[in-house]
């Protein structure tokens, strides 16, 4: 009986959420004023998360080089860090010449 009764509270304040968000009106359009400051914003943000990011890659480099000096101070062989390549952006697809289009679906 409990759990109908949470079930049908559920329901309830769903519905009545849909029904407050399907009545507020649209957002009003932005100024050019507004357009600005988000576009400055969002340089910002683009630039602290870089900073961030190069942050992070120092205390990892930091970590790794600390971690290798402790083992090889313990005399315990650890092999070097394996660095992955940076994978290659997918090329677009270039149909050859002479070739039939595929079929559209």
């Amino acid at each position: 009986m409990t759990t109908l009764r949470a079930l049908i509270a559920a329901a309830l304040v769903v519905g009545l959420f849909g029904m407050a968000v399907a009545k507020l009106p649209p957002p009003a359009p932005l100024t050019d004023a507004q357009k600005a400051a988000a576009d400055d914003k969002k340089a910002k943000d683009a630039a602290a998360a870089e900073a961030a990011k190069a942050q992070q890659a120092k205390a990892e480099d930091r970590v790794a080089s600390r971690y290798f000096a402790e083992m090889k101070a313990k005399g315990k062989a650890v092999s070097p860090p394996q660095v992955m390549p940076a994978p290659a952006p997918a090329a677009p697809a270039v149909p050859a010449k002479g070739a039939a289009p595929a079929p559209k679906k």
